[in-house]
């Protein structure tokens, strides 16, 4: 990183610094996610790390395969892929709540969903306080109501995610194609990593795969959004609308960049090496200025292909087993890598 590796008291005490400071060297800024953009861990993270873990946390394994579809579709295959951890855990606990199935099955087996209040507090807390959604703020948050003991489990199960990260998303490569590509990039543009996840398993990931000398810096969940990271880039580094470039998997990542008028290039989920392979020519368009347009409309309109926008619980001929089987062969092939003693219901 052309920035020195923030400490965790800097990230405690001023997360944003480095965003404030940050130096324009090169004529372009590009921000890049990082999991299911730079690397295939999407699938990964959420299959083996995310989701046992919220089940483990709140005895939730009664309900396995109502649990994973839910918590699957968002955090992986909708509009909503990519959003934050504490976001996707609301969407799910909302989604689960409404399902007449899923409450049958709750009742039968004397299981309780957890109560999703203190979640919803907390996000409230944060967005009020322009806070960034992650344990520095949840930590603040818990401080602030220590005996609202519901936050305690909250906060250790993200805090258990964290840890687990290492032994398992730490070990999956990035796209083949990456490394070549943020060669091109560095040439050209400032790079900008943006991401809902926090700092430090992003510096470790980048570091440990050889590319971080590529980067800028880094920012993670604890300096805001990724909206916001692009914004306070941009202002510091004086870029021009054209002059902004956003590399993302997600809808969110889509969003980022046009709410600060900038350029998106999506590394489309099931496509990205394809994505990676193709981004050469992108990179031409967007040096030229030649990219919004007709260039980048015809890869918005792929992109809008691939992300669902409404669950498949909600259609007529809805089948919760055959929904869960359609995603088996991947929990299947992750458990079998990564965790084969992981505990995973097959249908």
């Amino acid at each position: 990183m052309a920035l020195p590796r923030l400490t965790a008291q800097q990230i405690k005490e001023d997360p944003e610094q480095q965003l404030r400071t940050f130096k324009r060297s090169k004529d372009f800024l590009i921000a890049i996610d990082t999991d299911g953009c730079i690397t295939d861990n999407m699938n990964g993270k959420q299959i083996l790390i995310f989701h046992p873990q919220f089940m483990e946390f709140y005895q939730l394994w009664g309900i396995e395969s109502y649990f994973r579809e839910v918590a699957e579709y968002y955090n992986l295959f909708s509009v909503d892929r990519g959003c934050n951890r504490f976001i996707a855990i609301q969407l799910t606990l909302k989604a689960l709540k409404k399902r007449k199935d899923v409450q049958e099955v709750l009742k039968q087996k004397g299981i309780a969903l957890p109560d999703s209040k203190p979640l919803d507090d907390y996000i409230q807390f944060a967005k009020e306080n322009k806070r960034g959604l992650g344990n520095p703020s949840l930590e603040e948050y818990v401080n602030k109501y220590s005996t609202n003991f519901a936050l305690y489990k909250l906060l250790g199960w993200s805090e258990a995610v964290n840890r687990t990260f290492p032994h398992i998303s730490a070990k999956i490569p990035p796209f083949e194609g990456v490394k070549d590509n943020l060669t091109l990039m560095h040439e050209v543009a400032d790079i900008l990593v943006v991401s809902k996840t926090p700092y430090d398993d992003l510096a470790n990931y980048w570091e440990a795969q050889g590319i971080e000398q590529y980067v800028q810096m880094i920012a993670g969940q604890e300096m805001g959004s990724k909206g916001h990271h692009i914004a306070m880039a941009k202002k510091a580094g004086h870029y021009r609308d054209e002059q902004i470039l956003m590399l993302g998997d997600g809808n969110g990542d889509l969003e980022a960049v046009k709410e600060n008028n900038g350029l998106f290039y999506p590394v489309s989920p099931g496509y990205e090496q394809e994505s990676w392979d193709n981004f050469p020519e992108a990179l031409k368009q967007f040096v030229k200025e030649d990219y919004r347009g007709r260039f980048e409309d015809r890869l918005l309109d792929e992109f809008e292909q691939v992300l669902l926008t409404s669950p498949p619980w909600e259609k007529a001929d809805y089948n919760h087993i055959s929904a869960y089987r359609e995603k088996q062969e991947i929990r299947k092939a992750l458990y079998q890598r990564f965790n084969p003693e992981g505990r995973l219901l097959i249908l």
